[in-house]
This record gives structure tokens, C-alpha cells and sequence, in this order.
């Protein structure tokens, strides 16, 4: 009789484990209590909708959500590449074959000032500069003539002198967006604004210092046949 007894409870605290597990792995629609909702409730957001919590009709009330009327599609983080925010770049003009890269890069020669806005030059040419420091001088060197601490270091060789080479802002940009020889494309690394920033800094920096101004070639020229 005893025996039976501890069989029947046995039988008893199993079925009721079983009760205890089935239970516990049982649909959570309605869960009676959830510490952490927000990982009970996996919540994969569309960046074009409203964003919304999943276990309640409570909307985002994150600032940077509700600046954006509850959007979670948000504008790139400051410093991160934007593909083309400024509005001067075309996919279409990407060379596919090495005729059209050649073709492109003698066109590009002709281009002697940037699509950007005129009226913000200086501003410009002062974030090319900073973005060319950053980003370029380790070849070219902080004075644009091929002497960077990489060629220094005699890692690498061959880079040119801006002041020997005949290029334009367009053909600077050229060569950032799609690469040439030992360089390569640093369209990854800058967006299509900040190249021609770049651009612009190299030929107002070093093309421009390279000669004399003509008011001061004048000048020159003036002094010495007075001393004649």
C-alpha cells in the first residue's frame, strides 16, 4: 500500500513538471508579466514607418525620432560618407572600360572650377584642406610635393609633386572618384562634395603657388629693367 502510494506520487510530481514545462514554452501573445519587454518583444523597425513599441500602442518618444515626425529613417551620422548629399555626382558617369576611364580623365582637364555653390569658396577650400590632411598628406605630404611620411619611411615611391603636374580641380576629382596608376578611387573614403572640397584646396594651395601672380611677375619684370 505504501508502495503505491509513492508510485501515485511520483506519477503525480511528474505530470505536474510536465504541466510546469508546456506551459513555460507556450505561446507569448499574451504573457502575464515580462521584465524586458523590449527583448521579449523583438522589435525590427522599418525605417520609413512610424516607430512604434510592439507591446504597447506607445509611440517613440526618442528626440531624434520625433524631430523626424516618428521616422527612424534618419540622416547619416556627422563624419560618416554620405553618398552623395551635395547633389554633383552622377553614377551614370562612372567609366566601365579603360577608353572611357582615358576619355574621362582628358575631359576632366577642362573642368577648371567645382559644381558647388561659388559663394561658399573660402569654407569650401578651408574643409579641403582639413579632409586633405587628414586623408591625403600621408603620400602626398602637407605641402603637396610627393613627400609624406609613407614615402619617407620608403615604403612607397613615385608619387608626384602637385606643382610639376598639369591638373585641374576636375582632373583632381577625377582621380579621387576613380583612382590612376598607384593611386586608388577614394570615393569610399569621401563623398562626391568632399572631393571636389579637396580638389579645390590642391589647386588653390599648391598650383596656385607654384608661379608667381601676374600683378607680381609684373612687378618683378618692372624692378629689373629699372635697374637696367
Amino acid at each position: 500500500m505504501l508502495k503505491m502510494k509513492k508510485n501515485i506520487l511520483k506519477i503525480t510530481a511528474v505530470l505536474g513538471l510536465t504541466t510546469v514545462l508546456l506551459n513555460s514554452c507556450g505561446p507569448n501573445e499574451n504573457a502575464p508579466l515580462v521584465y524586458f519587454p523590449d527583448m521579449y518583444f523583438p522589435v525590427a523597425y522599418d525605417p520609413l514607418m512610424k516607430a512604434q513599441d510592439a507591446y504597447s500602442d506607445h509611440e517613440n518618444e526618442i528626440p531624434a525620432f520625433v524631430k523626424n515626425n516618428g521616422a527612424t529613417g534618419l540622416s547619416p551620422v556627422e563624419g560618416s560618407v554620405a553618398q552623395n548629399k551635395d547633389g554633383v555626382f552622377e553614377e551614370s558617369k562612372l567609366p566601365k572600360t579603360p577608353d572611357e576611364y582615358n576619355a574621362g580623365y582628358d575631359a576632366s582637364k577642362a573642368i577648371t572650377a567645382s559644381p558647388l555653390n561659388p559663394a561658399n569658396s573660402a569654407k569650401d577650400i578651408e574643409r579641403g584642406k582639413m579632409l586633405f590632411d587628414r586623408t591625403c598628406s600621408a603620400c602626398h605630404g602637407t605641402g603637396g610635393d610627393g613627400q609624406g611620411p609613407i614615402v619617407q619611411s620608403g615604403a612607397y615611391s613615385g608619387v608626384p609633386n602637385y606643382a610639376d603636374r598639369e591638373i585641374t580641380v576636375g582632373s583632381v576629382h577625377y582621380v579621387l572618384t576613380n583612382g590612376r596608376n598607384a593611386m586608388g578611387s577614394y570615393a569610399g573614403q569621401l563623398n562626391a562634395g568632399d572631393r571636389w572640397r579637396v580638389a579645390m584646396y590642391v589647386i588653390n594651395t599648391f598650383k596656385k603657388s607654384a608661379a608667381p601672380a601676374p600683378a607680381a611677375a609684373a612687378a618683378t619684370t618692372e624692378t629689373t629693367e629699372t635697374k637696367k
